[in-house]
């Protein structure tokens, strides 16, 4: 096979194009949201308990996936894990009311647990730890990429066919991921198309002697763990509530229907892409410019994206649908920011041998966050509104914010990295 330069950076978009393939099955449900619920005669309450479904079946089986893909492989793993949440999200057009959507989500929500403690692992595998941050930001743009297209694409599918073909579609394209990722993704160690340059880049910043994996209960025992768990558990329900129910706000409070929607609920998932993107760049910025260490670095960037976090919590202070539109853009950039450096983090302190099961444990903490938050906004959101439940969302992540700053003592790099 003939070399490939710079392969690393083509492995990051081949995660990016999965991860875009998971969020736009994941996003599908949002976007039809508000003819859903007419369709299938479901009420707030009863969407959430759907969203909800998908929500704690990831949460649970987050851990699990990150496991099973440090057991089997990240190759097959991955791959396997594409293919089953395909099948879910078309089984989607099945439903024939909430319960049964409901049991079909959480199927996706099983599936789909495997996306980011995969893609950290890869990056863990391929990346030294300078060039993490950056590498994670590319593959978590495909987050907003995915959530980005999901607007217009199923819109599009729903007005030419039917929701159900909506979901048949965003479904297939996991499919085709997953036989790409099967046929070219291979270790660093044995990828045919790996250069020699490269692959000693890589392995200089690996040990020597590979550290034996951490198991769970060593995960779960480690301060480090809690120290990006618990902010984690803390910011997590702002995404998640921006993916499933920023088109059923916009209908039900902004009085839009579903081809404004499609209009203009991509334009969060846009400015969240370039909030991604940023953030990987900001740890190395910071680290050149004021010669801040790496997880000092990583912290500021959270502290800096959690004030920017204040503008969606004004939302309920704003008249105009669309300054509400711009304040969801700037949430949606803020909160890809902090992603990225959580995510990055724990591919800094946990060893490439064990950091997909650690980042599945961290990951469990944020949809948890994110269940809960998304069980209270089906609770309140007919009685109060949504701009309380926004408002609330700025102080959890400014919270998690001062939590890394006080604690960060406890976040230190393997002793390969230092």
């Amino acid at each position: 096979m003939r070399r490939v330069r710079y392969l690393r950076w083509w492995i990051v978009a081949l995660i990016c194009a999965g991860t875009i393939a998971n969020y736009l099955a994941r996003n599908s449900l949002g976007v039809l949201a508000a003819e859903l619920k007419t369709n299938l005669a479901m009420t707030t309450q009863q969407y959430s308990y759907v969203v909800g479904a998908f929500q704690l079946a990831y949460t649970v089986m987050q851990p699990v996936a990150g496991a099973i893909v440090d057991r089997i492989g990240l190759r097959t793993g991955f791959a396997l894990f594409g293919l089953a949440w395909s099948a879910a999200n078309m089984l989607h057009a099945l439903a024939i009311g909430w319960l049964s959507l409901a049991f079909f989500r959480g199927l996706l929500g099983l599936a789909e647990s495997a996306a980011v403690p995969s893609g950290i692992k890869a990056i863990a595998a391929w990346f030294p730890a300078r060039e993490r941050s950056v590498a994670v930001g590319w593959f978590n743009a495909g987050t907003s990429l995915g959530a980005l297209i999901a607007p217009p694409v199923v819109v599009a599918v729903s007005l030419w066919a039917d929701w159900r073909m909506a979901f048949v579609v965003t479904g297939a394209v996991g499919l085709i991921w997953a036989a790409t990722w099967y046929a070219f993704y291979r270790s660093p160690d044995e990828h045919p198309a790996i250069t020699p340059e490269e692959q000693a880049l890589i392995a200089a910043d690996r040990p020597a002697h590979p550290a034996k994996r951490a198991t769970a209960r060593e995960i779960l025992a480690s301060p480090r763990f809690w120290t990006i768990a618990v902010p984690r558990f803390l910011v997590e329900p702002a995404w998640q509530t921006f993916s499933f129910w920023i088109p059923l706000y916009l209908a039900s409070e902004r009085g839009m229907d579903l081809k404004q929607i499609a209009l203009f609920a991509w334009l969060p998932f846009l400015a969240a892409d370039l909030g991604g993107v940023l953030g990987g760049y900001l740890s190395p910025f910071l680290v050149r410019r004021f010669g801040m260490k790496l997880i000092p670095s990583r912290v500021a960037g959270i502290g800096f994206a959690a004030v920017l976090m204040i503008a969606p919590g004004c939302i309920g202070l704003v008249v105009s649908p669309y300054a509400a539109i711009a304040l969801f853009c700037i949430g949606g950039f803020a909160h890809q920011i902090i992603s990225v450096l959580i995510n990055t983090l724990s591919a800094d302190v946990f060893t490439a041998e064990e950091v997909g099961t650690a980042n599945g444990f961290v990951g469990q903490a944020g949809w948890a966050g994110g269940l809960l938050f998304s069980l209270l906004i089906g609770q309140l959101a007919d009685l109060i509104g949504y701009a309380p439940l926004f408002a609330a969302l700025s102080v959890f992540d400014l919270i998690a914010a001062v939590i890394l700053i006080l604690a960060i003592r406890y976040l230190t790099l393997p002793e390969s990295a230092r």
